[in-house]
């Protein structure tokens, strides 16, 4: 994977430093944005997915010893701090007692009125929607568990327990085949698309960046843990539906059992995941760091918020006749100008 394009001045500042040589000169104040709302800020997004990113796999053409550089810890500090101050725009706090928190994040899951995403796709859409929307989720799906795998050495006891048993499903138990970003490669390839860690960055719009962001954001810091557990407790509480209707849509549209085996996966795993990331995760953390509890409703929150954007998005772009990826970037046809599969 090489750097993405710039799309404004703080990506442009960002992509330009890291195409030269490593230096120990720290960052200025960065450039002042188009001031759009955080979740579609197509530059403050992919600059600080580019920052992240340098802590996961990096790029090809990016000299790896820029990931603790002065300049990079700069500028991801400036970035957070405009990407924080939105979401607390979005999302108000919310107190909490630690004992309350379980039931607190099942108000939230049952109370979200995201839109109808999941079930447009098992529905109507056209294959060529289909494989966008998979070419979107590739951004997140093909690095899943990673971001929230940051909070293991952060935690202890029964906590620590339950995560890694979440997580242990989620990398397949050890096997290559099972590991969910591998059965979301299946799901790819069986639809034509590039399975290439990266590949669509370039296609994708800056709400797609910001759900992963949003998990890097709080993986990131310590400061940040209960967010973490938060945001995944809400990502297990409401997957198992979504998920199905996925894997309904794709066998509409001619997937095979290795085409939807990601889909009815996360079927099966996410009942269980639910009850263990609501209650012996979140719950347990909460009554040994009572403090933190509203954290973990703050990244609950967050989550929910910016997963529901995404599929607004999606949906609205759909809905006017248009590709859900970026203009310019040729969207997927069945001439497969864009990916050449």
């Amino acid at each position: 994977m090489r750097l993405p394009r710039p799309r404004g001045p703080w990506s442009s500042v960002v992509c330009a430093r890291l195409s030269a040589e490593p230096d120990d000169v720290a960052a200025g104040p960065i450039p002042d944005g188009a001031g759009l709302a955080v979740l579609h800020d197509e530059d403050l997004q992919l600059a600080l997915w580019v920052c992240y990113e340098l802590s996961y796999r990096g790029f090809d053409d990016v000299d790896a010893r820029w990931e603790d550089a002065p300049f990079v810890t700069g500028v991801r500090r400036q970035l957070e701090r405009r990407w924080l101050a939105g979401l607390r725009e979005l999302v108000p706090a919310m107190p909490v007692r630690p004992e309350a928190v379980p039931r607190a994040l099942a108000g939230l899951v049952r109370a979200d009125d995201g839109p109808p995403l999941a079930k447009f796709v098992q529905r109507r859409a056209s294959r060529t929607q289909f494989r966008e929307f998979v070419a979107q989720r590739s951004v997140y799906h093909l690095k899943e568990a990673d971001p929230h795998s940051w909070a293991i050495p952060r935690l202890s006891g029964p906590a620590k327990a339950a995560l890694l048993e979440i997580q242990a499903d989620e990398y397949g138990q050890g096997r290559v085949e099972r590991m969910h970003s591998e059965l979301f490669r299946a799901t790819m390839r069986s639809l034509g698309l590039d399975d290439g860690y990266g590949h669509y960055v370039e296609c994708v719009p800056a709400v797609t960046l910001a759900v992963s962001n949003l998990m890097s954001l709080f993986g990131f810091h310590r400061r940040w843990l209960g967010a973490t557990l938060g945001h995944l407790a809400a990502f297990e509480m409401t997957s198992s539906l979504p998920n199905r209707r996925y894997g309904n849509g794709l066998r509409r549209l001619g997937g095979d059992t290795t085409a939807t085996r990601f889909y009815d996966e996360h079927v099966e795993a996410d009942v269980v995941h639910e009850q263990i990331a609501a209650h012996d995760l979140c719950g347990g953390f909460a009554q040994e760091n009572p403090a933190a509890a509203a954290d973990v409703l703050f990244g609950a929150a967050c989550g929910l918020t910016v997963e529901a954007e995404f599929g607004r998005t999606v949906l609205r772009n759909w809905a006017q006749g248009h590709s859900s990826l970026r203009p310019g970037t040729a969207g997927l046809s069945d001439r497969e100008d864009l990916i050449g599969a």
